[in-house]
């Protein structure tokens, strides 16, 4: 887990505006799983929308990838205080899968599920309106097992814990039910310009 004690180097000031306080800017891609690093075959993967229980809507990779796919271009910040700038990813936006499924987000809450059982809360106002992917490469690169290929959430206005490697579907909750690092004493939230790492920050 990330502790506190961690300090990182400051950068010159004229890229201090783009970085949350506490952390410190990497031109590296650290990687950092809650497991060992699953590897899903393609024709295995499966991408999967639920409303509570029920599932509304699932693609296979081929369905997956007939989707409307588009770049996006990202600072990223994880809990343990590394921030890397102009991160460069493409995928389907959750708009576009919503559409896709024929539904408006039937609730205010959402668990991202993962292949190796990971799973996060976000807000459902922190995955619409263009804030969040599923993103599907990186660096015009099929993303890598390690940095959680072949499909990975990216949510980069959060902590990176919240973009949930390896993901397998998206559940609407009725309530805000914490996922794996929130249940061992992450922030529910997760905002990095608010230094919201630990419960009570």
């Amino acid at each position: 887990m990330a502790t506190r004690g961690f300090i990182g180097k400051r950068p010159a000031d004229e890229i201090g505006n783009r970085l949350p306080p506490g952390q410190y800017l990497t031109e590296d891609f650290p990687v950092l799983s809650a497991g060992p690093t699953p590897h899903v075959p393609l024709e295995k993967w499966s991408f999967t929308i639920k409303d509570g229980v029920r599932p509304v809507a699932t693609w296979n990779w081929d369905e997956f990838a007939k989707l409307p796919h588009v770049k996006l271009t990202r600072d990223i910040h994880c809990v343990t205080k590394w921030s890397k700038f102009n991160t460069a990813w493409s995928g389907v936006m959750i708009d576009d899968i919503l559409a896709e499924a024929g539904i408006a987000a039937p609730s205010a809450f959402t668990l991202a599920h993962g292949s190796d059982g990971y799973t996060t809360n976000v807000p459902t106002a922190d995955l619409i309106d263009g804030k969040a992917m599923v993103a599907t490469a990186y660096e015009g690169k099929p993303i890598t097992a390690d940095h959680g290929g072949p499909a990975r959430l990216l949510v980069p206005h959060l902590y990176f814990w919240k973009s949930a490697k390896w993901v397998t579907g998206l559940q609407f909750t009725q309530r805000d039910e914490a996922g794996f690092w929130e249940l061992r004493g992450y922030h529910m939230y997760g905002d990095p310009w608010r230094e919201q790492r630990f419960t009570g920050d």
